[in-house]
């Protein structure tokens, strides 16, 4: 199984994730908010709290993500995408 080792929070309900295996990317978390469990993330200063859970993602009223479920939608980083680039780095900054 993989692993979530670094979460930052970006900008629009999107996540920059680094896995175990080495892949970086982001994760969008805005098809999630649309369940009443993790409409509380559509606040920006709630979403900003998101940390490692385990070996996925979480926050602190227990909402969360698993390794799996991120693994499988990460948008990898290809230097391609200006805007993905350009929020990568002021994520990692």
């Amino acid at each position: 199984m993989n692993k979530v080792i670094k979460v930052d929070p970006l900008p629009g309900g999107y996540l920059q994730v680094e896995l175990q295996d080495g892949r970086c990317g982001e994760f969008d978390v805005n098809p999630y908010m649309t369940s009443d469990f993790f409409l509380p993330l559509k606040n920006e200063a709630w979403f900003q709290k998101v940390g490692l859970f385990f070996a996925g993602i979480g926050w602190p009223d227990g909402q969360d993500l698993g390794p799996d479920t991120v693994a499988a939608h990460l948008i990898p980083l290809t230097g391609k995408d200006p805007q993905s680039f350009l929020r990568a780095v002021w994520a990692f900054d």
